[in-house]
């Protein structure tokens, strides 16, 4: 914007023409920065004159004072055939009061020793201000640690093991009435739960390997039909169908025997290492055992090894007993009101139990009491999760501020109990509701560092994009949002952050994917409105506005008073829009 020179006396005031950049000024960061250039007319700046320029930014009845711009006499040695031109970079700090205004300047011409002078009258050289880039809408990545419970269906696996003599597959009495068989009944007769039976039949290396593969799945056989009739004995016939029965065979395999041999105590070293070189040395099955019945241990190895070998070996999967959701919420409601001793649950079930209501004093006060049950890192990261949860519901600013004291503190207490992704991630979140940038960003890098799992990751990039458009960092901030998730705010902040950057194509059409996600999200249609006027695309700018001032009426005030839509506020289309 450039204003006209007049000349007003000969030898005492006259008006420089003065451009500032940009007009109008715009906040970015915490300042509004602008660059101002006066030129002089020819002739006027005589060598033992000094002409200033001095200038304020006025709104209401304040104002704020610009560094003055001097151009002296014996600087401008060809001010008769050159125009003195300066150029001068400014900036002020914002602040929310200063509302918008002009950026007002006058000059005076004095004498050398800047003691005598008149002033040229005030003229208006900048309008202000712009403050779109104070739409950056905070988003706060609040993460709950792992409760620890598991809720899924869990397989419990319980070993029975049957022992047979040599060469056959009978089931004797002694192993059906014995320790085994007694297990076996017992647990078939609670009823439990099962979803497989496994049962793996073995021999011993003696025989022919005929003999030993008919014995292996004969054990097996045996075994699966022995099981069937006692859950018919327990009255169970009807749940068979609903088990899964595997029968299989361990067949001329060594590894068996190697295991027995290792864990038996009876059996020397020296003899250990005979029968393993025949073992792991070449031949055929029988070859080996034909080469073991040599050895002088072959009748230790015969009477305490391979008598463990002729076993079918069974394995029944069945679900682990839990307590259903209902009664986890119940009983934890019931610790949380004293009612019942904290050790009802378990810490991990205590924890899980807070997940499973949204109310957040419910949480908090389950949190509360997994403190007092075993204050672990978990549990203070959680609680301060929840108290950052309420403040961002708080409408009360010094409540707000007081829970997120709270969650602060317990997170310090977290980060002593153990260094976590989870609670740095959480920090990150309170330094940026209290806008101590510097910390929220340092907490980002702790976390960071720490190998977070992805939402994590993408949730601190989330607020490390907002932390670098309150910085007026836009292309950083860009980058941030670019590897977050693709919540609302995070799109729109990276939209916002196109805008500030003046890449508009990009700014479109990130404001219209939010719309598209939300089409309640009143923000991304200003915004929009706001890139439309920027690309000077009338319809666009009355269609969004439109489009948001329905959503939320006090966009009406804003768009009237705001600059970037300067150049349409005469216009009956824009004044339709935000009626």
């Amino acid at each position: 914007m450039l204003v006209g020179a007049v000349l007003l006396s000969c030898n005492k005031a006259y008006t420089p023409q003065v451009s500032v950049s940009p007009n109008p000024l715009e906040v970015h960061g915490d300042s509004v920065a602008f660059d101002v250039t006066g030129t002089l007319p020819l002739k006027k700046l005589k060598k033992s004159r000094v002409y200033t320029i001095s200038g304020a930014y006025e709104y209401g009845d304040q104002s704020i004072k610009i560094q003055d711009i001097d151009y002296k006499g014996t600087e401008f040695p060809n001010s008769k055939t050159q125009a003195p031109v300066v150029t001068r970079h400014f900036s002020f700090a914002y602040k929310p009061e200063i509302g918008n205004g002009d950026l007002n300047a006058f000059g005076t011409n004095y004498n050398t020793a800047k003691t005598k002078g008149k002033a040229a009258p005030k003229m208006s050289i900048a309008k202000g201000l712009i403050t779109t880039s104070r739409m950056v809408t905070n988003y706060y990545h609040v993460v709950y640690a792992f409760h620890g419970y598991n809720d899924k269906e869990e397989l419990v696996a319980t070993n029975v093991p049957f022992y047979f003599e040599q060469g056959k597959s009978k089931l004797r009495k002694s192993e059906s009435s014995g320790e085994n068989g007694k297990f076996l009944d017992a647990f078939i007769a609670k009823k439990n739960v099962t979803r497989t039976v496994s049962i793996v039949g073995t021999h011993s290396p003696e025989g022919s390997e005929t003999k030993n593969s008919n014995l292996a799945n004969d054990r097996a056989a045996v075994i699966q039909k022995y099981y069937k009739e006692r859950m018919k004995h327990f009255n169970q016939t009807g749940w068979v169908d609903s088990i899964k029965f595997v029968t299989k065979s361990i067949i001329l395999d060594w590894e068996p025997l190697k295991a027995e041999l290792e864990a038996n105590t009876e059996i020397s070293a020296d003899e250990k290492a005979s029968v393993l070189a025949i073992v792991n040395g070449p031949g055929s099955f029988e070859s080996k055992q034909a080469q073991l019945a040599k050895l002088p241990s072959y009748k230790k190895l015969f009477s305490k090894v391979y008598p463990k070998l002729r076993n079918a070996k069974t394995e029944i999967l069945t679900v682990k007993p839990k307590k259903s959701r209902a009664e986890i919420s119940l009983l934890a409601k019931a610790i949380t009101e004293g009612k019942l001793k904290a050790d009802t649950l378990t810490e991990e079930e205590l924890l899980y139990a807070a997940t499973l209501t949204p109310i957040l004093k419910e949480k908090e006060a389950i949190y509360q009491a997994a403190i007092k049950k075993n204050d672990s890192w978990v549990a203070q990261n959680n609680l301060a999760a929840v108290y950052l949860e309420m403040a961002k519901r708080e409408m009360d600013k010094n409540q707000a501020a007081k829970l997120v004291d709270m969650a602060v503190n317990a997170l310090n207490i977290s980060v002593n109990r153990k260094d976590s992704p989870e609670a740095h991630c959480n920090l990150a979140a309170a330094q940026l509701m209290k806008n101590v940038r510097v910390d929220a960003s340092n907490e980002v890098n702790k976390s960071l560092a720490m190998n977070p799992s992805e939402d994590i990751k993408k949730g601190l990039y989330g607020m490390q994009g907002v932390v670098s458009i309150k910085e007026g960092k836009y292309d950083v901030a860009i980058q941030n949002l670019g590897k977050s998730n693709d919540s609302t705010l995070v799109l729109y902040n990276l939209a916002l952050a196109n805008l500030l950057k003046k890449d508009f194509n990009a700014a479109k059409a990130g404001f219209a994917s939010v719309i598209s996600k939300d089409a309640s999200f009143a923000p991304a249609y200003y915004c929009a409105a706001v890139t439309a006027a920027r690309l000077q695309d009338e319809g666009g700018v009355t269609s969004n506005l439109k489009k948001a001032v329905a959503i939320q009426k006090s966009y009406t005030d804003k768009a009237l008073s705001d600059l970037e839509f300067a150049a349409y506020w005469n216009s009956e289309n824009f004044k339709n829009a935000v009626k």
